[in-house]
């Protein structure tokens, strides 16, 4: 293991560390919600990164994939009385089935054509939700649904054992998340994204590894929108709707597109920047966003992305200088 690797490591485990010690320095409940919330949108941009930063396909239709899961588990909790963990585990593989079959019809188009037709998914999910009275409740939404069951002894009904629940499963979604893209699965996926002509010659099933990475993207959103119906415990249409798509795709844009921390970094970075700029009220997107167009003007690869290069560029330019010294020490001994 290298040094570098070493202190990637030290890092990750300090900022875990951090993130176990946040309830305890937290002043209020409310901080802790906010940033278990920002656990929990991680999570499905996770999932969405996979499918942009990984395999270049942009899904616009990603927030509604999470309003199947989050409505997954109000529909069975309250209406069928379904136990929570019950309806927990299906909302993830639910809203990859419905990724599966929107995946295996939208993934036929490319490019710009395939990010308009899941937009279009998108809004047909978010009418579906608001006008299926008798499934949905529809614009009144579901109220009531019960904080997740205890795990023996463990009760999870505070917002301080919901938060490390929630930083539980974004920790394991994070470890998933790393030996897939380490995996033979990942290297397809980033070959797809550079070239698709070339990843088909390498032998490459196209549409199978896409509509793959299309599933377990929104299996990731399914997963984060359970969480957040056991969580905030109300579901409304707006769940749906395409603006939180858009908030994923910044998350990670300023995290780092095609990082494994990206998505985290920003989710965690812009959401304590919007609650910051709260008392703007209305005023505050004019602050925001551009502050968000120089990050994306200065740093195209997001903040970890321009980490990366500059360590990169660090130990290239080391190199360089440990060859030439060889290639300085050869010569001296050369000419004694």
């Amino acid at each position: 293991m290298t040094a570098t690797t070493l202190r990637q490591h030290g890092l990750i485990a300090g900022l875990l560390v951090l993130a176990l010690l946040f309830p305890a320095v937290a002043a209020n409940d409310y901080y802790i919600y906010v940033m278990a919330l920002a656990y929990i949108m991680a999570i499905a941009a996770l999932g969405l990164n996979l499918l942009l930063g990984y395999t270049g396909q942009l899904n616009l239709a990603h927030a509604g994939f999470m309003a199947i899961g989050a409505y997954t588990v109000g529909i069975l909790t309250v209406d069928h009385g379904v136990p929570y963990w019950i309806a927990f585990f299906l909302a993830g593989f639910v809203a990859a089935g419905f990724g599966f079959f929107a995946g295996i019809v939208s993934l036929r188009l490319k490019s710009h054509y395939f990010s308009i037709f899941t937009l279009c998914v998108g809004y047909i999910m978010y009418l579906v939700i608001e006008k299926w009275d008798s499934l949905t409740h529809g614009t009144v939404g579901i109220i009531g649904i019960p904080a997740p069951s205890p795990i023996g002894p463990i009760k999870l009904e505070s917002p301080t054992a919901q938060y490390y629940l929630v930083l539980l499963f974004l920790v394991l979604s994070l470890w998933v998340m790393g030996r897939i893209v380490n995996s033979l699965l990942g290297r397809a996926l980033i070959a797809i994204r550079n070239s698709e002509d070339l990843a088909e010659t390498l032998g490459i099933n196209l549409m199978r590894t896409k509509v793959l990475s299309f599933v377990i993207s929104t299996f990731y959103a399914g997963l984060a929108g359970a969480l957040y119906a056991g969580f905030v415990r109300f579901l409304g249409p707006a769940i749906a709707l395409e603006a939180h798509t858009f908030d994923m795709i910044a998350f990670i844009l300023v995290g780092g597109i095609g990082t494994r921390y990206g998505p985290v970094l920003g989710a965690v970075a812009l959401t304590w920047l919007t609650q910051s700029l709260q008392f703007l009220q209305d005023y505050r997107m004019i602050v925001f966003g551009p502050l968000l167009i120089l990050l994306v003007m200065y740093f195209p690869q997001g903040i970890i992305g321009w980490w990366l290069q500059r360590r990169a560029r660090a130990e290239a330019a080391a190199a360089d200088a440990r060859i030439a010294a060889d290639g300085r020490g050869k010569e001296a001994g050369a000419n004694a």
